[in-house]
């Protein structure tokens, strides 16, 4: 049979004879610079031989020999890893093995302090919890001395109110206010103190070079033990206590009528919107609302609505103020395709000393349209508005 013909099927000759020699010659191939020689020379070439058998079943093994597979590696993932603990190895070699551990474990320690004591998710709470007071009401609680705040009924009976001077108390009152304002505002300021702490910190924790760890760690340690303060500090302020007076609320001729007692700051959660009930339609508004912490006793509130953008004498008049003694209330005979304002708060205590945010929504009542009649007020009206004298 001529050579290179095919031959019959099942033919191992003829198969290994469609592919070339049939007496397994050798292909050589020499290339220049590809690769580094054993003797680590990068000009030295390297043989790469590309082998052919014919096996005797008339299977063709190929082979090649004089790559060297391992150098050949360099970007994979394991090579990296062993990159870097090669530099920690590295760094590790430039210190002697006591600084070296002393430096892992004040590493460690700064680490520890930035994960656990001063963490992001710590501080993202700590701005929500500041936010949170920001919108807070703060009252005046006049307590018995010789109780705690977290005492059972701890307030001392109304009938303690007659002693009380009121050009005392008002002046009390005007001192909450600024202590409250002082208080926010101190919060702040050691928020804002915990947040560049722990950068200028968590930069010095990503320094590649242990020496100028070590050289300052007394610094750091100093600066650990400030931000360990400005957090105590900023735990303990965002407690409202007790209020800070120079003056006493009763005349020494009624001390004997009353016990002693203690005036301190207290805060109620806000009274918020509920923006997915809140519904308006063509002539009515559908309102609902809701504290964070449900007190014990059921609270009055003041609801207050007036129309956006007058266009006449007679529209100025839609404006109201609403007493309710509910969470929700429809609000009736509105213009419709208009832009309304509500707001919501609680009404006004005679222990109120400050009242910083108040919520509030606009709602655009919908075009005249085959609506149905509206729904009687789901709201309870409260009874009148009264200030204790």
């Amino acid at each position: 049979m001529p050579r290179g013909a095919p031959g019959p099927a099942g033919d191992g000759e003829g198969a290994a004879a469609g592919l070339g020699d049939p007496d397994g010659e050798k292909l050589e191939a020499r290339r220049d610079g590809c690769l580094a020689g054993s003797t680590g020379s990068p000009t030295a070439p390297s043989r790469v031989r590309l082998g052919r058998d014919l096996s005797q079943d008339g299977t063709v093994n190929l082979q090649v020999t004089g790559l060297d597979l391992g150098r050949m590696k360099l970007d994979s993932p394991q090579c990296l890893l062993d990159q870097e603990e090669a530099g920690e190895a590295g760094d590790r070699q430039l210190l002697e093995p006591e600084t070296w551990r002393t430096y892992a474990e004040h590493r460690d320690a700064l680490h520890k302090f930035l994960t656990v004591d001063l963490s992001p998710q710590l501080l993202k709470r700590h701005h929500a919890h500041v936010e949170l007071l920001r919108k807070c009401s703060y009252y005046i609680e006049i307590l018995p001395k010789y109780l705690a705040l977290g005492d059972q009924n701890p307030r001392v009976p109304p009938s303690t109110f007659q002693f009380i001077e009121p050009q005392k108390f008002q002046r009390m009152k005007k001192a909450g206010a600024t202590q409250a304002k002082i208080q926010l505002l101190l919060l702040e300021e050691l928020l804002e103190q915990l947040g560049r702490g722990r950068s200028e910190l968590d930069a010095l924790l990503e320094s590649p070079d242990p020496r100028p760890f070590l050289e300052g760690w007394g610094l750091v340690e100093q600066r650990l033990a400030d931000l360990s303060a400005v957090l105590d500090s900023f735990l303990a302020t965002m407690v409202p206590g007790r209020l800070h007076i120079k003056h006493r609320l009763v005349s020494d001729i009624n001390t004997t009528k009353i016990p002693n007692i203690q005036v301190m700051l207290s805060t109620k959660t806000p009274v918020i919107f509920d923006r997915k009930e809140s519904v308006a339609h063509h002539d009515w508004v559908s309102l609902r609302w809701f504290v964070t912490l449900q007190p014990a006793v059921p609270e009055q509130f003041e609801l207050r609505y007036k129309l956006l953008d007058p266009e006449t004498q007679q529209e100025c008049v839609q404006y109201s103020i609403i007493p309710v003694a509910a969470y929700a209330f429809d609000v009736q005979n509105l213009l419709p395709n208009r832009s309304y304002k509500f707001t919501i708060k609680r009404v006004e205590g005679y222990t109120l000393v400050y009242e910083p945010w108040l919520d509030s929504l606009t709602l655009q009542t919908r075009p005249r349209s085959l609506e149905g009649p509206a729904p009687h007020s789901l709201g309870k009206l409260g009874p009148a508005l009264t200030t204790p004298s």
